[in-house]
């Protein structure tokens, strides 16, 4: 469940990977105000954002946002939109929460989540996506996390026209990279209780690069006994999800797979709107992020539905150890969608950004 996303292992096991969490648990009562990074981002973002801090401050949760907007030119710097004083705040805080982000397709301009993976080397997108209690889906009881590679694959960056008419993109799968996410699928699997790791791969076909990626998992599960450990092939692993969805526990993936997948559970229980993400960084680093389109047709109407954002707040707040306060707001949001009072319109009701957030106030 997402309730127990980012819990401190008390295997012992994988403690490069516990760093982060290490470098928080004094914040684990709640008591110090710490500062963290804030992307609000572009369309809806910015009004998600305050809705997110509105339920933060009446939560009265310990935290100081420091805000960092998407600059309306390049920078050199970063190549993108962000400025190099936006990634130097998140190394410096160590925790940020991202709205969405918009980069325009066949601009030539580089990714915005692209620019901030790379940069700041966050090589583990986790998503948690669980039934909502009280929202019907075509499915009841879905409880799975997909864990994706954030770094390389098919996402590496690396295009080009090797004559008039044909292109050629690289895939990049690595040992390092590997085996630096399959260690964090198998320690978050213990470290959660969860029970079972897949493995999502086209090895069939590309026998070399996912090939690498199916042994670097084996290795890794070799030292996990007490996980079952799989591999399901991508295309078969749609059918089994789209069939039963329960069949899965923890999904590890390259990145593309990843970005496919992920999705495709969102779908499962409601949608993107619904659906938190955390990307996680080898030097302590965790970036939460709302995964879902900045909307740009509703922005500025007072129609979105914060709750994606909110929940990867709550992630965020795990992330932290201030369980507390994380357990209070993700009730507060459940209970919300549950009453079925002011729900926005993407969950079939009509109520704006606005009343929503108040709904989530008046639950904490």
């Amino acid at each position: 469940m997402a309730s127990h996303l980012f819990r401190r292992s008390v295997s012992g096991r994988s403690s490069s990977l516990l760093s982060s969490i290490d470098r928080f648990r004094s914040f684990s009562s709640g008591s110090t105000p710490i500062t963290a990074t804030l992307f609000p981002g572009d369309g809806i973002g910015p009004e998600i954002a305050v809705a997110v801090k509105k339920v933060f401050s009446t939560a009265e949760v310990p935290i100081e946002w420091e805000e960092h907007y998407v600059g309306e030119t390049v920078d050199n710097r970063t190549n993108s939109f962000l400025t190099l004083e936006s990634l130097e705040s998140v190394r410096r805080n160590k925790v940020g929460l991202k709205g969405p982000m918009a980069t325009p397709i066949g601009k030539g301009h580089r990714s915005l989540n692209l620019t901030l993976r790379k940069e700041l080397g966050l090589y583990a997108n986790v998503r948690p996506c669980y039934s909502l209690p009280g929202y019907k889906t075509r499915y009841d009881g879905v409880n799975l996390v997909t864990i994706r590679e954030n770094t390389e694959g098919e996402y590496s960056g690396l295009e080009h026209q090797v004559v008039k008419g044909v292109v050629e993109s690289i895939k990049i799968i690595t040992r390092q990279a590997s085996l630096r996410v399959a260690e964090y699928a198998f320690h978050y699997a213990v470290a959660n209780g969860r029970k079972r790791v897949s493995a999502i791969h086209k090895a069939n076909i590309m026998r070399k690069t996912d090939g690498l990626f199916l042994k670097c998992c084996r290795e890794v599960a070799e030292k996990y006994p007490e996980i079952a450990y799989e591999e399901v092939i991508i295309d078969n692993c749609c059918m089994m999800l789209v069939k039963n969805p329960t069949l899965f526990d923890v999904l590890v993936m390259p990145n593309l797979y990843g970005d496919i997948i992920s999705d495709l559970c969102a779908g499962l229980i409601g949608g993107l709107g619904l659906t938190p993400s955390c990307n996680i960084g080898e030097d302590g680093i965790a970036l939460a992020e709302a995964v879902h389109g900045s909307a740009p047709d509703i922005a500025g109407k007072n129609l979105a539905n914060p709750t994606a954002l909110l929940l990867s707040g709550v992630s965020m707040l795990r992330h932290l150890e201030m369980n507390d306060k994380a357990d209070q707001i993700h009730k507060a949001v459940l209970n919300t969608i549950s009453e079925g009072k002011f729900l926005t319109g993407d969950l079939g009701g009509n109520a704006s950004t606005t009343d929503f957030t108040k709904a989530v106030c008046n639950h904490l």
